[in-house]
């Protein structure tokens, strides 16, 4: 069996999600698990209703009207009138105003992840119903009966003794019948609390089910035609890599590349199931294999990570940053759930590089605060990663910019770079 994996993009209108069902016409024979993310932008809009309950903005009707609206224009483009597939969007939607409605009785990160949630539900819905309307036997399976995990929210730590066996109880069943439909992004914990497993984490999803099942291969398809050296967006001339060892596809996502999540490899890895990523734009493409043992020779990689802060920590004594400050100082990133993208130390110093989520940051610089003098700089600050450098591309990365923080290995270059006016250079 195999396990297909369709992005937001994939699945961002009613055009859309007539192309993915074009695709999968070629692969009525399979033995095939589908994972889908919620529709376009849809994580954006539930997470805009989730901070409009939490915070008790008078606008939460109307965010919650968007999504149901956004939702209603899809199926009304897809479906005849009166179809069923409208009592089953309304159930959906009515759970969701119903928890709106309720008092605020869980911290954020919980009602995150029970709001933000709806969006996979809603579009698994919706394509599992345009499948069957087009001949395709398909069966909806809810993804937090199958994926069990801890109560991290928003950063679910999967359950890897349950979770198995979940997949072989209520999906193996369901294969021999036609495509199994599930969700990306989610699961649940022991009280049947929905957790979802991080930001993107459909791709995880997919990897988790892949591992479960022992699938022969599992394929993401997205809007480019497999990894590229680069971000066509931000970069001229890139070049897609036809294939991929396991190894370099971790390094790459470890440092920031969006193509894959981050976690999504190792569940393949450890049971050597290939990964490809191809285009839903062009089905037929080639796109790129990721595997064991491939090629060592790359040309090469730059990733780019906008929205950075750096901070810079200081002993407010000018005393020595020893290993028993650095062990306190990584206790509260842990506390706050920061991810450290890059760090340095020196004497009486010490400066990471990471995400500015402002929720986050907020609160690790209060803490911070308390004991240490803290700097920060979140103004047009991005990291940038190149793996293979070479010295021609660096100077080519940092031209008109600021040079604000650096790290060379031999096989990678990291810079914390910020983007400065031009009158400001001149000055």
């Amino acid at each position: 069996m195999k396990v297909f994996k369709f992005g937001g993009a994939s699945v961002k209108n009613a055009e859309a999600i007539r192309n993915i069902t074009n695709i999968l016409q070629d692969y009525k024979s399979e033995q095939l698990l589908i994972v889908i993310s919620a529709l376009g932008k849809m994580t954006n809009a539930l997470e805009d209703v989730t901070n409009a309950y939490f915070h008790q903005s008078d606008d939460l009707q109307n965010k919650l009207d968007f999504v149901k609206n956004y939702h209603l224009d899809v199926i009304n483009d897809l479906f005849e009138q009166n179809h069923e597939v409208y009592a089953k969007a309304k159930a959906w939607f009515d759970e969701l105003e119903t928890y709106v409605n309720q008092p605020i009785s869980n911290a954020y990160d919980c009602v995150y992840d029970q709001i933000v949630s709806r969006g996979e539900l809603l579009s698994t819905t919706i394509v599992q119903q345009y499948l069957s309307e087009n001949d395709m036997t398909s069966s909806w399976v809810d993804a937090r009966q199958l994926i069990l995990t801890d109560d991290t929210y928003r950063e679910g730590r999967v359950n890897w003794d349950k979770t198995p066996i979940q997949f072989k109880d209520l999906v193996v069943p369901l294969l021999s019948k036609g495509f199994v439909i599930t969700q990306g992004f989610i699961g649940s914990n022991k009280d049947g609390n929905t957790v979802t497993l991080g930001r993107e984490g459909s791709d995880y999803t997919a990897a988790i089910a892949a591992y479960c099942l022992d699938a022969e291969n599992m394929t993401v398809w997205k809007d480019v035609p497999g990894i590229l050296t680069a971000d066509p967006r931000l970069f001229k001339n890139v070049t897609k890599l036809d294939r991929l060892s396991f190894r370099e596809a971790i390094e790459m996502t470890y440092y920031g590349a969006k193509v894959i999540h981050p976690k999504t490899i190792k569940p393949l890895q450890n049971k050597s199931i290939p990964l490809m990523v191809k285009s839903f734009i062009n089905p037929k493409g080639e796109g790129t294999m990721i595997s064991e043992n491939l090629q060592s020779a790359y040309p090469p990689v730059v990733v780019v990570e906008k929205n950075q802060a750096l901070i810079q920590v200081a002993r407010k004594d000018f005393s020595f940053v020893d290993e028993e400050s650095l062990s306190k100082l990584f206790h509260l990133f842990a506390q706050h759930r920061i991810k450290v993208n890059m760090m340095q130390n020196t004497a009486i110093g010490f400066s990471i590089c990471i995400n500015n989520v402002p929720e986050r940051v907020s609160g690790l610089m209060r803490d911070l605060r308390k004991r240490y003098k803290v700097f920060k700089d979140d103004n047009n600050v991005e990291l940038i990663t190149v793996r293979h450098y070479h010295e021609n591309i660096l100077e080519q990365l940092k031209h008109g910019k600021m040079l604000l923080l650096e790290e060379r290995l031999p096989d990678t270059s990291k810079m914390v770079l910020k983007n400065v006016p031009i009158m400001e250079r001149i000055g």
